[in-house]
């Protein structure tokens, strides 16, 4: 699934221990500084989100080289605009 600045891959599971949620920040988007800057911004995004989603989803959030400039509050709005395809 596609927002304007991040891509969102969802998995179903029968596994009960979830939801868990990865990050997954290529190279091209900066040097380590820079990914785990999106890294930081897109947890908080997502922490006050995740008690909605049921535990068997495995969710990976990938970011776009336009979310290197947005506002926080259009990336909490992506993330909100995925969770509730994935069902959250």
């Amino acid at each position: 699934m596609a927002g304007v600045h991040i891509t969102a891959v969802c998995l179903e599971t029968d596994a009960p221990d979830g939801p868990k949620v990865g990050f997954a920040v290529p190279r091209a988007l900066g040097g380590a500084v820079v990914r785990n800057r999106m890294k930081r911004r897109l947890r908080e995004a997502i922490r006050p989100r995740l008690a909605r989603l049921p535990a068997r989803w495995l969710i990976v959030l990938q970011p776009r080289r336009s979310a290197l400039e947005a506002a926080f509050q259009d990336l909490e709005r992506d993330v909100e605009q995925l969770i509730r395809r994935c069902g959250g």
